[in-house]
């Protein structure tokens, strides 16, 4: 029943933030907002981002968003089962969601090489950022947690999402519906015919957690960010009264290091912010088992070359030599090369 803890919403919980404080203008009032928040601190002098990083993405922010296996506890114990990153161009206001595949083989330090999302399990938010950064060649530094109690309460606090459900899918979200219902104590009906129509908190979770049809957990991932993208849209229709409603109600589940001093940058710009684009990653892979499933990125580097070419507009991205030498232990491992 805890696999039903994927996060769809969170990176509003970050957007309408910007907009409450265009909207208020006030220093104190967005700090308040903020200190409703769980928060804790990171290290980021142990992130693994290189100085060659940080000028290669230098008009990049990119900030993770972890949806974790957990009911209460935030720490170590907990697997993020669902990754993504919200990458946001500074320059052009521009938002691009990337979802990382949870199965996908990576190497975490300390603890070899295993599915990404274990990273979360072992090392928290410090270990999972790091994990990211040394494999992915990226320079994140802030992060998102919530369960999934936020998120049906976000999706209901901002009113039904408009979605196309397919054949496929009218198979199975009944049954995640009937799961979801049952852990959150909320009713919802069930969907008896395909097209678009328009689901409540229950109901999009439950269809954002659909992994048997064609694409499995790639296909997943999309309809997660499906559901994002139609929550912002909601989210610009709403009062000021109502967003800040909304932020006092959702804002105490959120586990994070970002402050109120963070976000303060990225004010004059809010009016511009727009989700352009949505990645799943890796692009290529291969399923294997070890001693569990993993998915092989084919190969490791020229996942992360791509990666960097769609997302950050690096048209001839050489990865870092750590992941070059990541890469080659993954196909030494694995078999699988390109």
């Amino acid at each position: 029943m805890k696999k039903v803890l994927k996060v769809i919403g969170v990176i509003l919980l970050i957007l309408l933030i910007l907009i409450i404080a265009v909207l208020a203008g006030a220093y104190i009032f967005i700090n308040q907002k903020f200190e409703k928040m769980q928060k804790v601190e990171i290290d980021k002098s142990d992130l693994s981002i290189s100085e060659e990083i940080e000028e290669h993405l230098e008009e990049y922010r990119n900030i993770a968003i972890f949806g974790i296996d957990s009911w209460g506890s935030y720490e170590t114990g907990d697997r993020s089962d669902c990754i993504m990153i919200a990458s946001l161009n500074e320059t052009t206001g521009e938002i691009k969601l990337i979802s990382v595949y949870r199965d996908t083989y990576v190497n975490i330090e300390g603890h070899g090489f295993d599915k990404i999302n274990h990273a979360y399990q072992f090392g928290s938010a410090q270990l999972a950022l790091k994990t990211l950064n040394e494999n992915l060649d990226l320079n994140i530094k802030e992060f998102v947690t919530v369960n999934f109690e936020a998120v049906v309460e976000a999706i209901d606090l901002l009113g039904e999402v408009e979605i196309e459900i397919d054949k496929d899918e009218l198979k199975y979200i009944n049954g995640y519906i009937d799961n979801v219902s049952k852990i959150t104590g909320k009713k919802a009906n069930k969907i008896t015919k395909t097209g678009k129509q328009k689901l409540n908190g229950v109901q999009a979770v439950a269809y954002s957690r659909i992994r048997y049809t064609e694409g499995w957990d790639y296909k997943r991932t999309e309809r997660m960010r499906e559901v994002v993208t139609a929550m912002l849209g909601n989210l610009k229709n709403k009062s000021v009264g109502e967003i800040n409603s909304f932020i006092d109600k959702l804002l105490p589940m959120v586990y994070t290091n970002i402050t109120t001093n963070d976000m303060i940058p990225l004010i004059p710009n809010v009016a511009k912010y727009n989700i352009s684009t949505s990645i799943g990653w890796p692009y290529k892979t291969e399923g294997i088992i070890f001693d569990n499933y993993y998915g092989i990125p084919i190969t490791l580097e020229s996942n992360v070359i791509q990666l960097h070419k769609e997302a950050f507009g690096e048209e001839n991205y050489v990865v870092s030599n750590r992941v070059k030498t990541i890469s080659e232990q993954i196909v030494e491992k694995s078999g699988y090369t390109e």
